[in-house]
């Protein structure tokens, strides 16, 4: 098992990786809209500032890891409220194209730092990894 480290995504703010690549996977922890730079809150009340911010740390977390959106298996979206998911699906599918992997969305009733919304992935990567 090898952790995966990028200061190009938010650091962790407990006692956990960025992610984790096992078993020819990377399972991404649950990442925010925050910038990587300064730790703060992107687009606040924005809700397509905050997907697009949280998916580009995702996304540089997957780099880092050997991997991309394009192996992404799954990944589960936790939102404040449901009235965000028409916008939230607008931004992934932007940012995903034609890759569709498993998906889920929970509402929550509130995220750190007042967060709109929070996404953890797993994804495929190179089994020499």
């Amino acid at each position: 098992m090898k952790s995966v480290t990028t200061a190009a995504a938010p650091q962790p703010a407990g006692h956990y990786s960025q992610a984790v690549v096992h078993g020819g996977f990377v399972f991404v922890a649950g990442q925010l809209p925050l910038d990587p730079a300064t730790g703060a809150v992107v687009g606040e009340g924005d809700i397509a500032g905050q997907a697009r911010q949280t998916l580009a740390n995702v996304g540089a977390i997957l780099d880092a890891a050997g991997s991309g959106f394009d192996r992404v298996t799954s990944m589960t979206i936790y939102v404040t409220s449901h009235s965000h998911w028409a916008e939230v699906n607008r931004v992934y599918a932007e940012v995903l194209g034609e890759h569709r992997p498993a998906r889920a969305i929970v509402p929550v009733g509130a995220l750190k730092l007042g967060c709109l919304l929070e996404i953890q992935a797993v994804a495929a990567v190179s089994p020499d990894l």
